[in-house]
């Protein structure tokens, strides 16, 4: 039998989980990017500087954009990390969340959503084709009635929607509540400033390259 977790293990808990799509085509154009821009120091006869500053901008872009959006569940809070910043939502302040094909939070009266999870559209009509199949029919009864293992980015919802039943639970909130909108809206915000630097700065050189 499981014993209750204390606070300090539940603050303790981190579950990071994988992106669902945009990682194979943020590795071309990362190693893209990166190539023509060495090229444009090392051959600079025959790459000209200002293609090189334009493929490290849009270097900086592809990752930015496509390879450090995450997930993650820390502690008590959920963090959608994007292209320029990392907001953490309370859990127990989340009021309604959806996958369709981006992920979508509210939590204080506002809408958060990350590019990190999220389903196809096949995979979008699949399931509404299979919640329409399993109303038609009892699965209790009908033996050729099959409940489709989920995939990735519904277990993610999963467990997100545990864990923040977990913390609501936890902190006798109720949803939809005075009380749980006030702890929504006490989200943390920390800008990526590295990222923000370097597309400034990639953006700077390209123009004085042009203007010089």
């Amino acid at each position: 039998m499981s014993t209750p977790q204390s606070g300090a293990e539940q603050s303790a808990e981190v579950e990071r989980f994988r992106p669902t799509s945009g990682r194979f085509t943020g590795i071309v154009l990362l190693v893209s990017a990166f190539a023509v821009a060495s090229l444009s120091v090392v051959q600079r006869e025959h790459v000209i500087p200002e293609v090189g500053a334009a493929a490290l901008f849009l270097g900086v872009v592809a990752w930015a954009v496509t390879l450090r959006p995450r997930i993650s569940l820390v502690g008590d809070r959920l963090e959608l990390r994007g292209a320029v910043d990392t907001v953490a939502i309370p859990l127990a302040g989340i009021e309604e969340l959806a996958v369709r094909q981006v992920l979508a939070v509210r939590a204080g009266d506002r809408r958060y959503v990350s590019s990190a999870l999220g389903r196809t559209r096949r995979q979008l009509m699949k399931a509404k084709a299979g919640a329409i199949s399993l109303t038609a029919s009892d699965p209790d009864t009908d033996p050729n009635s099959r409940v489709a293992a989920p995939n990735y980015a519904q277990y993610v919802e999963d467990r997100i929607r545990h864990r923040v039943d977990r913390a609501r639970a936890a902190g006798g909130l109720t949803r939809g509540s005075t009380e749980q909108v006030a702890l929504g809206s006490q989200v943390e915000r920390s800008m990526a400033w590295p990222e923000i630097i370097g597309l400034a700065a990639s953006a700077a050189l390209f123009v004085a390259l042009v203007v010089l």
